[in-house]
């Protein structure tokens, strides 16, 4: 499952999960995914999906576990990434119009330097991979691609108390 073990400790946060789920999947599920991926939670940084899934609750659960913002992309950015794809996937293209959604946001949001540290990994309903990044190739945090077409949920990812 990971490339490496365990995740740098470069001191910051710099671990960006990236996440997909069908319609629907309980928080507690994609929470619980995300958790069982990540072996120091104080390193990550952002929460990243489809645009398609902003409105998951599920989504929102984890940004809140993390207490970081949630990032989406639209399909068109997550397929830019096919080529950094461990698991690229012809079904999730016919569902989602990208061939992979969590190595896809996962490196989207960390950049052109960031790389995989943990592949695709699923639960029933939902998917969860980890990328790391050096913070010069971390996407804007307003959520603002060079592509200019991501974008970011800031006040809903927070969470309801310090």
């Amino acid at each position: 499952m990971r490339d490496e073990a365990p995740f740098p400790d470069t001191g910051r946060r710099s671990l960006v999960l990236g996440l997909g789920c069908e319609r629907g999947t309980p928080p507690a599920e994609l929470v619980d995914l995300a958790v069982s991926v990540i072996d120091r939670p104080e390193a990550v940084a952002f929460v990243a999906t489809l645009d398609a899934r902003a409105a998951e609750p599920a989504m929102h659960a984890v940004a809140r576990h993390f207490s970081v913002p949630l990032v989406t992309f639209s399909a068109a950015r997550l397929e830019a990434e096919t080529p950094r794809l461990a698991n690229p996937s012809d079904l999730v293209f016919a569902h989602a119009g990208c061939h992979g959604v969590a190595e896809a946001a996962a490196l989207a949001q960390a950049g052109d330097g960031g790389r995989l540290v943990v592949e695709k990994t699923k639960s029933a309903h939902a998917t969860v991979a980890v990328a790391v990044a050096v913070a010069e190739s971390f996407q804007s945090l307003a959520g603002v691609s060079s592509q200019g077409d991501s974008t970011s949920s800031h006040s809903d990812s927070r969470p309801e108390h310090a």
